[in-house]
Parts: C-alpha cells; sequence; structure tokens
C-alpha cells in the first residue's frame, strides 16, 4: 500500500494514459478461451487448482485476492506483481507495501499456469493475468461468496518496477476523501470503493498496520475514539506494544474465513480494523451505503461483482503493449 502524496495529482495525466479502462478494456469477453482453446475448460483447470490450494491453506484466499487487487491498481491488470526482481530491475512485489503480499497467492497463479500449459494445445495461449482474474473470482466463491462471470482477455504486461507503485495503492490510513481522490480516476466510483473494501471481510493484517489507532492515535486519545472500546483492548492484547511484527491478527473478529457483509456490521459496532474502514461508516456520506449493505447480504454481492468487475478492467494491455507470459515470474 503505498503513501498517497501531490505525485499522484502531478502524474495524473500519466495515470490516465495506463491506467483507466481504454479501449484494451473492450477486448475482454466472457468465455474468451473457448475458441483459443478449443475442447479445453480453462476456468476449471483453474477452479480445480484454487480448490486444491484452498484445501491445503485458507491464506489462498486472501493472497489471492490482495494480489488481484495490488496488480490492477498498479500498471493496470497485467500480472505485473508476480514479477520476480533481478539483480538490474527491482520490480513491484519488492516495493515495501508488496512485501507482504502472501506467497500463497503467487503460487496459485503459478500451479494454474503450469496445469493449462500441460496440455499441448493450450500452452502459452493463457496470460498469468486472465488466471489471476479466474483465480481471485474462485477464492472469493469458495469463502462463502459469490460467483460471478469474469471478463478475459488481458495479456501479460512488459514491465514490473516498484517505483511505479508509489502512491497508487491505498493506506490504511487513508479517509474517504483521500480514498476517492486515488481511485476516481481508475474508474471506480465511491460505492465500488465502498464494496471492494469488503474484501477486509477475510484475511489478516499485521499489528504495525494498525498499532497507531490503539496506542498513539492523538495526545489526547491514545486511543482512536471511532473504535469499539472492548475491540481496542481485545487489539491490545493481541498485539501488545513491540510486538514481534511478524505478529498477524484476523481483520474481521467475527467470520474471518467467510466473505460475507459481516465487514459492514462490524463497522457500525466500531469493529473496522484499519481508519480506511471505520472512516466509511463514520463519514456521513457513505454511512447509508455501509448500513444497506449490513442489511443486505444479497445486494452486498452484486454490488462487490460489478465493482470487482470495474476494477479488473484497469489498464488492460493489448497488441504491441503485453504478450503471454511463458513463466509468470519472469518476461519472456
Amino acid at each position: 500500500m503505498g503513501r498517497f502524496d501531490l505525485r499522484v495529482i502531478a502524474g495524473a495525466l500519466a495515470l490516465t494514459v495506463f491506467l483507466l479502462p481504454d479501449m484494451g478494456s473492450a477486448q475482454l469477453r466472457q468465455n474468451y478461451y473457448a475458441t483459443i482453446c478449443p475442447n479445453v475448460n480453462v476456468e476449471k483447470i483453474v477452479r480445480d487448482t484454487v480448490t486444491k490450494k484452498f484445501e491445503q491453506t485458507f491464506v489462498t484466499v486472501p493472497g489471492t485476492l490482495r494480489l488481484f487487487f495490488h496488480d490492477c491498481m498498479v500498471q493496470g491488470c497485467d500480472a505485473s506483481a508476480i514479477i520476480q526482481s533481478t539483480p538490474n530491475n527491482q520490480a513491484e512485489k519488492d516495493y515495501p507495501d508488496n512485501l507482504s503480499l502472501a506467497g500463497d497467492g503467487f503460487d496459485t497463479v503459478i500451479k494454474a499456469k503450469a496445469a493449462i500449459d500441460a496440455i499441448p494445445s493450450c500452452r502459452n495461449k493463457v496470460s498469468c493475468a486472465d488466471i489471476l482474474t479466474i483465480a481471485t473470482r474462485d477464492v472469493i466463491n469458495l469463502a462463502g461468496g459469490p460467483s460471478y462471470a469474469v471478463e478475459l482477455g488481458r495479456l501479460d504486461g512488459l514491465s514490473s518496477t516498484a517505483a511505479s507503485v508509489r502512491g497508487r495503492l491505498p493506506q490504511p490510513t487513508f479517509n474517504l476523501d483521500q480514498l476517492n481522490a486515488l481511485l476516481n480516476p481508475l474508474g471506480l466510483s465511491q460505492d465500488d470503493i465502498i464494496a471492494l473494501s469488503a474484501a477486509h471481510s477475510v484475511g489478516f493484517s499485521h499489528c504495525d498496520k494498525f498499532s497507531n489507532r490503539i496506542y498513539s492515535f492523538s495526545p489526547s486519545n491514545p486511543v482512536d475514539p471511532t473504535l469499539n472500546k472492548t475491540y481496542a483492548r481485545d487489539l491490545q492484547g493481541m498485539c501488545p506494544r513491540n510486538v514481534d511484527p511478524r505478529i498477524a491478527i484476523n481483520m474481521d473478529p467475527n467470520t474471518p474465513k467467510t466473505f460475507d457483509n459481516m465487514y459492514y456490521k462490524n463497522l457500525k459496532q466500531g469493529k473496522g480494523l484499519f481508519t480506511s474502514d471505520q472512516i466509511l461508516y463514520t463519514d456521513p456520506r457513505s454511512r447509508p451505503r455501509v448500513e444497506a449493505w449490513a442489511a443486505d447480504n444479497a445486494a452486498f454481492q452484486r454490488a462487490f461483482v460489478a465493482a470487482i468487475t470495474r476494477l479488473g478492467r484497469i489498464g488492460v494491455k493489448t497488441g504491441k503493449n503485453g504478450n503471454i507470459r511463458r513463466d509468470c515470474a519472469a518476461f519472456n
């Protein structure tokens, strides 16, 4: 999660050129590989791989989901976040905010790619970017969330630099204005942001990402007053001062392994882990949507599917701007 500053505004032109949904997203369509890999059910192969990983570890869910978010928000949905650094290039995954991306997310995509490429008629025909998109849908569904048709047809990106991540990812400390300023230019509305934030219904966070809210919020209020007092004490118990930085806790204290609208119910009780979570309820501009989705899981799921579909259209690579990577972690 990169730091937001005026350089985002200064780079607005570049952001528009490289990230906004553009003509590239027009090539996306459902069942894209039906003619490219005839007699091969690409989505089933990915699903089988994801299911096997899911059965091995639940971290597959937040790991894959977070990898998709971090990939799409930097240079678009092009699997550039999967590229390994080399002696001559520090890749996106080694930017500080990406160091906490779980290895299980990367492993899921790489294993699904290997399973597809094991079929001669489909070898080197399915992009890593599309595999990540399919896998993201599948982990959401395996965790109890909606299943939905995915738009496919992305090429893999040709560049990946740590420097490109700076200022492109939302921070845990963001308020609603900062979230909108960063994400609206990508084609995501405020409602999309509120819906996508519910990805925090699953997964975990390291203590240092929210420790300011429970120990040093302000001189007059060491604990963030918007935090539920009991929840704050629980967090202090799980994350004492000077805790091992490798310690992580569930982001959803109630249903941490279920993708559902409990996220919004938690916000109503002051149990949003990050400032960027709780602000969605404390800010009167976003509160009505939180209240609506807390009361209606089906409405939330519809909104989430629409939002993550729009997220998947950001910065789609076509033609000479991309290719089908043979190894998801290395350029051809």
